[in-house]
């Protein structure tokens, strides 16, 4: 049934419930009915008996237009074999019922016997007629239970026919009432699937069909913006790696027809050698991206680590490109679990953004502040842009004199593989960046 459509699954299970319904019912009511009116008649024998005690005169309480709910009585001495009255029971039954009397501890008793191929309810009751022990036999034919229990049977079968054949009408609306947005949002996602991805996913519910297609939205929201920052990413890349490409091809020219830019072989080939360490370090940041877009569909691989030694090993190397400059380290023994190459090229990328700004100093520090560490690098270079500060860390976002744009975004996708916040301000006539570390 599985591979059927949902509209015809949800009507088949609904008819099925129905059907199960009308079975129990079709086996359950015909024996209820049977017990509720057998007891009925034997409370109407029973009333009669105390009429006929009573007054004398049960016959008034029978209707000719009611015969097959009459109450017949028979007054029968418990050990004389006389009786009176008796047209359409045997004399054997008769017989048993004398010895049932004799034997009845109480005063009135139900019974019932199958006679001349029905079922007879009758009750005995002890009584004294003319001062000799005797009893009153009450008894009626169960046509009249069978014919109502048939009646009523056939009535509910009819409604039930009836409610099964109308149910069809609204099951079949809920069919398609309940597969109508399921089949809207699975053209969306086939669209989505073509990147076809610009039309609105809306489902006007609140139910969990709702919620599917907020979050099929929230990802063709994301899917629409990864495709303009893939767009936008090409763009930057072919920008910026055209620069250095054609200031090398430009300059290697210029040096096969005997012409120096910059006014002698040795400057002319050293621009050359910048040009090519820029184009270098860009196309590994390139590669490093593509590598952490590869890490993040991955389960990753960690270890634990010292980080503040890590610090201090990186700082150690980094510092001499300017050594010129004072720095301030405030850095706390701290173990982190996660991984340390990563973790390497986060600090590095921080500390390489602090030396290209500073001008005299550069702090960095390492606290612990609840539950995570706060690493805090901070140099007295110039401030950020405020209308770039939130968008520092995406791809090809340049500082002032910024030189790459890809710095950043990766300390950002490290630090967001770990589970880190990254963040940056304007403090104390300089720029600071943060990195919270959850322990």
């Amino acid at each position: 049934m599985k591979n059927k459509p949902l509209a015809f699954q949800i009507w088949l299970v609904f008819s099925g419930i129905l059907l199960v319904i009308s079975l129990l019912l079709l086996f359950l009511f015909p024996t209820t009915l049977r017990s509720f009116f057998t007891n009925e008649i034997y409370k109407t024998i029973e009333n009669e008996q105390l009429v006929l005690t009573d007054y004398g005169n049960p016959s008034a309480l029978k209707n000719e237009n009611q015969k097959d709910r009459s109450v017949d009585h028979l007054v029968v001495p418990i050990q004389s074999r006389y009786y009176l009255y008796s047209e359409e029971l045997p004399k054997d039954f008769i017989t048993q019922t004398q010895l049932l009397a004799a034997n009845q501890e109480n005063s009135v008793e139900r019974y019932e016997k199958n006679l001349q191929n029905q079922t007879l309810f009758y009750v005995i009751r002890k009584i004294i007629v003319n001062g000799e022990p005797s009893f009153l036999l009450s008894y009626s034919w169960d046509s009249y239970r069978n014919d109502l229990v048939f009646t009523l049977f056939r009535q509910l079968m009819i409604v039930m026919l009836i409610v099964f054949l109308f149910s069809w009408i609204p099951s079949i609306w809920l069919a398609r009432y309940l597969s109508k947005p399921l089949v809207q949002l699975e053209r969306h996602v086939t669209n989505i699937s073509e990147q076809s991805w610009h039309e609105l996913v809306e489902v006007d519910r609140k139910d969990e069909i709702g919620k599917l297609g907020q979050t099929i939205e929230t990802m063709r929201k994301q899917l629409v913006r990864k495709d303009e920052a893939q767009q936008t990413l090409l763009q930057n890349i072919s920008h910026d790696l055209k620069t250095p490409v054609m200031v090398i091809r430009g300059y290697a020219q210029s040096v096969q027809d005997g012409i120096f830019p910059k006014g002698d072989l040795p400057s002319t080939m050293e621009v050359i050698q910048e040009e090519s360490e820029k184009l270098e370090k860009k196309i590994k940041d390139l590669l490093y991206l593509t590598k952490l877009d590869f890490l993040s569909t991955r389960k990753p691989i960690k270890s634990s680590f010292r980080l503040d030694q890590l610090l201090m090993d990186e700082v150690e190397r980094i510092k001499w490109a300017r050594p010129q400059l004072e720095w301030e380290l405030t850095i706390q023994e701290a173990t982190i679990v996660g991984d340390s190459e990563q973790w390497e090229k986060l600090i590095e990328n921080l500390v390489e953004n602090a030396l290209r700004y500073s001008k005299q100093y550069i702090t960095l520090s390492l606290t612990d502040y609840n539950h995570y560490w706060v690493l805090r690098i901070w140099n007295d270079g110039p401030t950020i842009d405020e209308s770039v500060l939130d968008k520092l860390f995406e791809p090809f976002q340049k500082g002032n004199n910024g030189e790459f744009g890809l710095g950043l975004n990766i300390v950002k996708r490290i630090a967001d593989l770990h589970e880190a916040k990254v963040r940056a301000s304007n403090e104390n006539n300089g720029a600071a960046f943060y990195i919270d570390i959850p322990k």
